[in-house]
């Protein structure tokens, strides 16, 4: 199947001078999933709410600032490729082209409800993420801000002081904030302004009640609800608890389309462009090298996902790596940062090896504990 038939002609279209301030209002008014920009009538990159998030919110800043590359797609491309290009761009929205000429767009959205009838056969607990970065109900939305910038992620669980799911709060949550309250008080103190929003505690702007999901669900089911409901993702809680399990989202289902039954291990990595010194070939030869030691652990499909933060040493970015192995055991991870690339991916990967050999360990004791209650019984 490929997007011939999915890929649309109309969408949102700004030049690489319009100022962010507009640009957050056509966000407001539109909901687009993602806005393209355009240089002298060429297309330039995408704009989506993460990267309106990393604008400091400062309204003159031009939307060349925060555009972010897109992989372009051709407009009989194979969905599953279709739906790799996006999750490793990072990317809700991609340009799509007929030859040279740009023909239009294709979106996360798009791609998931074309192929809604065939995620019955996956469940949510197969492709949740399990590491989910959550924000107390007093803390404040500057903070909240942070901890977006600092995960690269759009969502954050929001609890009480007991530990209890009571909201999220996403960057449209903040981005709706920010226009809201510009509206409302006008001309004035900028600075001010800014700093006031920032110490507001997340409990004012948080979504609540929260659209959830348990594990043994399927993708098609919460996915049919995120379109219900007008969200990314889901929380996922165990059933009847209103504690965190984990986190499911639209880019972890696309990212389960581009699963493969290949004897060759299927790795995926986010923000490919990020990779310097080292390459797609030489992180793939790791990630086998790692599970190859082993044998008794299947992987089936490996994520690796790159975020670069503002902090450089002589010009290099810090990076935060997460790896993560999707196995015949459940999920297993590693994360780690470093300068470059290359050296936030090999702190992930000690990291991950460790974990491996501690799942490791606890299959052996279990084994061992099988063995010696046998043993006891024959006696």
């Amino acid at each position: 199947m490929n997007i011939s038939d999915i890929a649309v002609s109309e969408y949102v279209e700004v030049d690489v001078d319009e100022r962010l301030a507009k640009v957050r209002s056509i966000f407001e008014r539109e909901n687009p999933k993602g806005i393209v920009v355009v240089e002298d009538g060429e297309y330039a990159g995408v704009v989506g709410e993460k990267q309106l998030m990393r604008s400091r919110m400062e309204d003159d800043t031009k939307v060349s600032a925060v555009m972010k590359p897109a992989p372009s797609v051709d407009r009989h491309e194979d969905i599953r490729e279709t739906a790799r290009l996006l999750v490793e761009g990072d990317v809700k929205i991609a340009p799509v082209y007929e030859g040279e000429k740009l023909y239009g767009i294709v979106t996360v959205d798009q791609i998931l409800e074309t192929v809604l009838d065939s995620l019955d056969a996956i469940t949510v607990g197969q492709i949740a993420t399990e590491d989910v970065i959550g924000i107390g109900e007093t803390e404040s939305v500057g903070r909240a801000i942070n901890r977006l910038r600092e995960n690269g992620v759009s969502r954050l669980p929001v609890l009480d002081d007991d530990g209890d799911l009571v909201g999220v709060v996403t960057t449209n949550d903040i981005v709706e904030f920010v226009v809201r309250d510009q509206e409302r008080q006008g001309s004035g103190d900028r600075a001010g302004d800014i700093d006031r929003m920032l110490d507001i505690p997340v409990y004012d702007i948080m979504s609540s009640p929260v659209v959830t999901a348990t594990s043994d669900e399927t993708a098609q089911a919460v996915v049919e609800r995120m379109f219900d409901n007008e969200v990314s993702g889901l929380v996922v809680t165990p059933e009847g608890a209103d504690t965190v399990a984990g986190m499911v989202t639209k880019t972890d289902v696309l990212r389960a389309l581009t699963f493969t039954e290949q004897d060759s291990m299927d790795v995926q990595i986010t923000n490919v462009d990020l990779l310097d010194t080292t390459s797609r070939e030489h992180i793939v030869e790791s990630i086998e090298q790692v599970a190859d030691k082993y044998a008794d652990i299947h992987v089936i499909h490996a994520h690796v996902r790159l975020h670069a933060h503002k902090e450089k040493l002589r010009g290099t970015p810090l990076i935060q790596c997460q790896i993560r192995l999707r196995t015949n055991e459940g999920q297993v991870g590693g994360s780690g940062e470093g300068y470059g690339a290359e050296h936030a991916f090999h702190v992930a990967l000690d990291k991950l090896e460790r974990n491996v050999l501690e799942i490791k360990g606890v299959n052996a004791d279990e084994e061992y504990r099988g063995q010696l209650l046998r043993k006891l019984g024959q006696l």
